[in-house]
């Protein structure tokens, strides 16, 4: 089922939750809507469950306008972070439970029902626990009985919100491995909620950046991750350092001297430089380069991340280098940047 947003506003009290928000969704597509706490994500997917109606704009299911039916019409499968389980049943109810409330010309049979159940069941790796209650189960098997429930009703549209939120980091990484597996083999158009940007950019085949109810970027994990399109995609997504610069002639300049860059097709002027801090070149010389002074230096897993003081310690960056590397205890390090992007200030 293919879902589009089209120009939708959404405002609560007048203020602006979303604000003139167009999204095509491909059917089978798994789509994470990425950002920040109070950037619109979760109420972007209220909107296309049902659960909240647009101020302004559509919602379409195929050519369809459903702008103005109710979650059931729209026939959505919907996991929270906080699974939602009834405590009083056992698993197979919980899973069957949405088709046992259907109405009576569409119900399917008791023996149906309990078919469909085990089937789901067997899909999410949960054989044999038809019969515990929620309460005889740990943190990650809650969640896949939810979302064996939300597929029970083979829904148009699955929606996942923060799926994974409360869970710890190793039943994460887990459950993302398995649900991308299960999307692949179900085929379902999926959409979920994340301000985790590894489970984003590990699960999506796009992700869509938001930020203050507007989308800033939407892309492959290698677009938005590779050739973010604004200071805030390049902040957000993976690790990042900035620097002010000023453009002159197309070079780029700190203080008084050259770093060695360029940045051709954009105006003279005051401009902000972006890399990652594990995409540097180090140099023994600098005619031409990024220099500072070593302020800090911390052990991070299998790297040496190195923040520097630049220009008389007027702005600290941070670059990445190999635990031994000899440059991490040095006073001085200059280095330039492989890749990088410059926008104006």
């Amino acid at each position: 089922m293919e879902v589009r947003v089209a120009n939708v506003r959404k405002e609560f009290d007048r203020f602006p939750a979303l604000d003139d928000v167009s999204l095509d969704i491909k059917s089978g597509e798994l789509i994470a809507l990425l950002g920040p706490s109070g950037s619109g994500k979760t109420t972007l997917l209220r909107l296309i469950a049902g659960l909240e109606r647009p101020t302004s704009g559509a919602i379409f299911f195929g050519d369809e306008d459903a702008s103005h039916r109710t979650v059931q019409e729209r026939n959505v499968g919907f996991v929270f972070q906080h699974y939602a389980l009834f405590k009083h049943m056992t698993v197979a109810e919980n899973v069957g439970f949405g088709l046992k409330v259907r109405p009576g010309a569409t119900r399917p049979a008791k023996a149906e029902i309990r078919r469909r159940a085990s089937e789901l069941l067997d899909l999410v790796q949960l054989s044999g626990l038809e019969k515990r209650y929620p309460a005889q189960l740990s943190g990650g098997q809650r969640q896949r009985v939810a979302l064996a429930r939300a597929m029970a009703i083979e829904p148009k549209v699955l929606l996942l919100d923060e799926p994974f939120g409360a869970l710890d980091a190793q039943v994460r990484r887990e459950l993302r491995r398995w649900l991308r597996e299960i999307h692949d083999a179900t085929g379902h158009t999926t959409v979920f909620v994340t301000h985790d940007q590894e489970e984003a950019l590990e699960l999506a085949d796009r992700v869509v950046v938001m930020s203050q109810g507007k989308i800033e970027q939407v892309g492959t994990a290698d677009e938005v991750y590779d050739t973010p399109n604004s200071p805030f995609v390049y902040g957000f997504i993976g690790e990042s350092s900035s620097l002010p610069v000023t453009v002159t002639d197309g070079q780029l300049w700190v203080d008084d001297r050259t770093i060695g860059l360029a940045a051709p097709d954009l105006p003279s002027g005051e401009a902000l430089l972006y890399f990652r801090p594990h995409d540097v070149e180090l140099l023994d010389c600098c005619g031409g380069c990024i220099a500072g002074t070593v302020a800090a230096s911390r052990r991070v897993a299998g790297t040496r991340h190195v923040e520097l003081e630049i220009g008389g310690g007027r702005q600290r960056i941070e670059i990445e280098l190999p635990v031994e590397h000899p440059a991490a205890s040095k006073s001085r390090v200059a280095f330039r940047p492989r890749r990088y992007k410059v926008f104006p200030a």
